[in-house]
């Protein structure tokens, strides 16, 4: 199986809910991020692609390194993502249109841990950060 490296964040506002995005023609949320380009950092890579794909500006030291964790791609058949996981809390951040979904993203939700289950998620977001973000919002 191939390897996709990426950078995403686990994205969260004052309220504690959790961003999650779903691409243009596909169907599963997952976290904002992307591919990390050759001789670029993760963090950089995920500087660059909340800018493009949700026009938010967030500083490298915003940006808290919480874990690697792969999975099967939700979107790439044959493909395993490599993911770069950050943390990164906005503040002032209150409502939907606080994110402008650009680029390749259709959609951008905030969710908190009751509103998940119904949503189809990528394995990643579901099996290894869900799961994460609902720990850490347990204070665990």
């Amino acid at each position: 199986m191939k390897t996709l490296r990426i950078a995403a964040a686990l994205l969260t506002r004052a309220d504690g809910k959790t961003l999650l995005v779903r691409k243009r023609g596909t169907e599963a949320f997952m976290q904002p991020g992307g591919k990390i380009d050759a001789g670029e950092s993760a963090v950089d890579a995920l500087v660059r692609e909340l800018n493009e794909e949700l026009g938010l500006v967030i500083a490298p030291e915003q940006a808290r390194f919480l874990g690697e964790f792969s999975a099967v791609a939700a979107n790439e058949p044959g493909f395993e993502v490599n993911c770069q996981l950050y943390g990164v809390h906005v503040e002032g951040v209150q409502d939907e249109d606080a994110v402008n979904p650009a680029a390749e993203i259709e959609e951008a939700i905030w969710v908190d841990g009751a509103s998940i289950d119904p949503l189809h998620l990528a394995p990643l977001t579901r099996d290894s950060i869900l799961p994460l973000y609902r720990r850490l919002q347990n204070g665990a």
